[in-house]
């Protein structure tokens, strides 16, 4: 677990820092970053959406996904949750929820070939060098995004440690299905929920992005299935 522990402290100091940096910035400066901070998400998840092969696996899980995701109310109970934090953290600009930071950041923290093949090599050989090489580039994230979406930045650190966590105990169950094509289709999968990401960030939709996060483990169930079948 030391990989998942030094993650989670690269992602808890990172926006600790992005918070103090906040608090000097001007609002007109901090939306045109948050703006930015957007185009940069659609374009992550446009490049890593493109890491899939299989349309169908896409599709499938994002169905699926949206159905499972939507009948569980993530979405809800999450801000429900989040009602009651911003009581105790009021939003600087009145336009960046916690809830929002805290999705933001824990789908960019978590999705991708980076976490699952780390957690894999951390629980089942003790190597940490691949989460050690994504500490230092959340930490860098974490900052820029906690300087624009604020607190609930730093919260994802409990959806990191929960989720890379997990991959690293359940190494030895999980391993043998995680093949390479799996993980690509779950990088693609999650890779599409980070581009819908970035257009609510832009501005331009108001997509409950968390009911979709279901969808992104489909592929280890439907990527298999398909290959036997087609």
């Amino acid at each position: 677990m030391l990989g998942v522990i030094v993650n989670v402290l690269a992602v808890l100091f990172g926006g600790g820092i992005g918070m103090l940096i906040k608090k000097g910035i001007p609002e007109r400066v901090s939306d045109a970053m948050m703006k930015g901070l957007g185009l940069c998400t659609l374009y992550i998840g446009w490049s890593g959406a493109l890491k899939g092969s299989n349309t169908l696996v896409l599709i499938l899980s994002m169905a699926i996904g949206i159905v499972i995701g939507e009948g569980l109310t993530l979405d809800a109970r999450l801000n429900r949750f989040a009602a009651g934090l911003e009581e105790r953290f009021k939003k600087d600009n009145g336009k960046v929820s916690i809830a929002e930071g805290f999705i933001a950041a824990s789908l960019l923290f978590c999705v991708g070939a980076m976490t699952v093949v780390g957690s894999l090599q951390a629980g089942l050989a003790g190597n940490y060098e691949m989460l050690f090489t994504k500490s230092v580039l959340d930490f860098i994230s974490s900052m820029i995004f906690a300087s624009t979406l604020g607190i609930g930045v730093l919260l994802s650190a409990v959806f990191v440690l929960l989720f890379q966590g997990g991959i690293v105990l359940l190494a030895q169950v999980v391993a043998p299905f995680l093949t390479d094509g799996v993980v690509a289709e779950m990088t693609c999968v999650g890779s599409v929920l980070i581009f819908a990401l970035g257009l609510n960030i832009v501005g331009i939709t108001k997509l409950k992005v968390l009911n979709f996060l279901p969808a992104m483990f489909l592929p280890i169930l439907l990527t298999p299935l398909l290959v036997n079948i087609l």
